[in-house]
């Protein structure tokens, strides 16, 4: 496929769908699939055929909207109104497939009532989506959807008119860091891996990796309540696709891999789609877009190891091996892939690509605060009347996103806290509501941003079971390979149970302070590094009821 054939293609699928007055887009996104949204979309296009609709009306199976618990979702387009009004959309809720006739006979009159939800409220007006925008209206398994709605054009701008090292400035000069915890500035980890030597670190390599470089994009998304990169694998394939295409440009790579854990079996499913539909239409492979470019992109599934989600397990695992990691230096941008310079960004990273080559570096930087640049995608969960998928600018404050998007705090109970970051992440107080949301902000109390879980808790939670909660999943997911962390991060479960079974002393807080510090400093890995970080929050904002416990229990003295 060359310049002219993909404007062909977009062309062509935009006067296509424009034939149509009704677009039906009918989420299919894990959390509607599972309340069997396929049979609704079925049902309206078997609808559709039987009111003889099939030239005015268009049923499309699309990503995630957001408001997880209210699928299955679906939207009415008008694109071309009587009435001379312009395009008009308006949402449905828990819709079955017994609804079909009604929704496909009301189209064009008023809404149906009682499964109408309506988008002015906060959940939709506050919200600013970049990485999330085409998710809910582009069918993940057509890459002509995609390519319509202006779709690879990121990449052949890149191809046709930049240099590499004009698009790491462009990368650089739009702030934007990464979105898989520790908010690396990706601009520099591309220019450092574009400018290493791929056989600085020979040792063993098969003959055809050698002098090579590498991109993968992780997808290994573990946290307890995080569904953040697999609503974008699942909605939006082709522009994690298009992001690691322009990365493997950029960093001079030719071969990417995705790595998702296998139990995200939709995400799987429709990567596949993606990529084998890239490959024929000349998106990926050969000659990108009749350039001299070449890249190609397999997928590798993960057994579910928590610990993979780290840069050098990951690396392991995707080589054949089992996923511990390795000491750091040297890094993954000098030393990775079987031991080539390789650019590991996470789903959201990379799906911001090709909006800041749209669109520039100063657009995306105009969004945001001076250190945390553009937007952040949550997955907001726990004891909040909406939960679901959020994608908020940078900046934007706690009790905004609990309060105003979230709707608060359901049954009339009292906020408590809200833990960022996952498994790894600190337990946030109510005095910190009006904290903004960013990187710097976050590790001042005590969290991090992490990959974007976001759980909120009400006045009846036990901050000590809180605790002990994220520790049981850290000591299960350790992988075993440094003591701090096998051996630490048990020791700390075992006190905290201590603590609530009545057999906690005074000196047990005492122990249990002094063996968070050594395991957050002596670990090998960000695992072990993070592990104590909810036990460390709580005891800083809620130690008076770990104290509580002692005293009820008579264990004070």
């Amino acid at each position: 496929m060359n310049q002219e054939e993909l404007t062909r293609m977009a062309a062509q699928e935009q006067g296509a769908q424009a034939k149509y007055a009704y677009h039906v887009h009918v989420c299919t996104g894990t959390g509607c699939h599972a309340m069997n949204s396929e049979a609704v979309a079925k049902s309206l296009q078997a609808e559709t055929q039987r009111a003889g609709l099939k030239d005015k009306v268009l049923v499309k199976c699309v990503g995630c909207r957001g408001l997880c618990a209210l699928g299955p979702m679906v939207e009415i387009v008008s694109t071309q109104d009587g009435n001379g009004c312009a395009p008009h959309s308006f949402l449905y809720s828990h819709v079955t497939p017994q609804d079909a006739p009604e929704v496909i006979q009301s189209l064009g009159r008023e809404p149906i009532q009682r499964l109408y939800l309506s988008t002015d409220e906060p959940f939709f007006t506050r919200q600013l989506k970049i990485v999330l925008e085409d998710c809910g209206k582009v069918d993940p398994e057509r890459v002509e959807d995609y390519v319509a709605r202006g779709g690879y054009q990121a990449l052949l701008r890149v191809l046709t008119e930049m240099t590499p090292q004009e698009v790491i400035d462009e990368v650089t000069r739009s702030g934007l860091r990464g979105r898989g915890g520790a908010g690396f500035p990706t601009g520099l980890k591309w220019a450092t891996v574009a400018k290493a030597d791929p056989n600085r670190y020979r040792t063993y390599q098969p003959p055809d990796v050698q002098s090579r470089k590498f991109v993968i994009c992780n997808g290994d998304e573990g946290d307890p309540g995080a569904f953040m990169d697999r609503s974008v694998m699942e909605g939006d394939p082709h522009r994690v696709l298009e992001g690691m295409a322009i990365a493997g440009y950029a960093v001079g790579a030719n071969q990417g891999y995705i790595y998702v854990r296998a139990e995200y079996g939709l995400a799987v499913k429709r990567l596949c789609t993606a990529i084998r539909q890239a490959q024929r239409a000349g998106l990926l492979g050969n000659n990108i877009l009749g350039s001299a470019f070449s890249f190609n992109v397999d997928l590798r599934l993960g057994a579910g190891a928590f610990v993979c989600g780290e840069e050098t397990a990951l690396i392991a695992s995707v080589e054949g091996g089992r996923g511990l990691p390795r000491p750091r230096p040297p890094y993954p941008a000098e030393y990775g892939l079987w031991g080539c310079p390789t650019l590991i960004n996470n789903v959201e990273t990379l799906a911001n690509i090709p909006p800041i080559i749209n669109r520039g570096a100063s657009w995306f930087a105009s969004i945001g605060t001076e250190k945390s640049k553009g937007t952040k995608v949550f997955a907001l969960t726990g004891q909040v009347k909406h939960t679901g998928l959020i994608e908020v600018p940078m900046g934007i404050t706690l009790r905004e996103i609990v309060f105003d998007i979230g709707g608060g705090i359901p049954g009339g109970r009292r906020f408590k806290a809200v833990q960022t970051g996952g498994p790894s992440g600190g337990c946030i107080p109510e005095e910190y509501l009006d904290m903004p949301v960013d990187f710097e902000s976050l590790a001042k109390v005590g969290s991090i941003m992490g990959s974007g879980g976001m759980i909120v808790m009400d006045d009846t939670t036990d901050m000590v079971e809180v605790a002990r909660f994220f520790m049981d999943f850290c000591m299960e997911e350790s992988c075993g390979k440094c003591i701090p962390c096998r051996a630490g991060t048990a020791q700390i479960h075992h006190i905290l149970t201590k603590f609530q079974t009545g057999q906690a002393t005074p000196r047990d807080l005492k122990l249990l302070e002094e063996l968070c510090d050594v395991v957050k400093h002596t670990s090998l890995c960000g695992l072990g590094q993070s592990a104590p970080n909810p036990v460390i929050s709580t005891l800083r904002y809620f130690r008076h009821e770990y104290e509580a416990k002692l005293r009820r229990n008579g264990n004070v003295g």
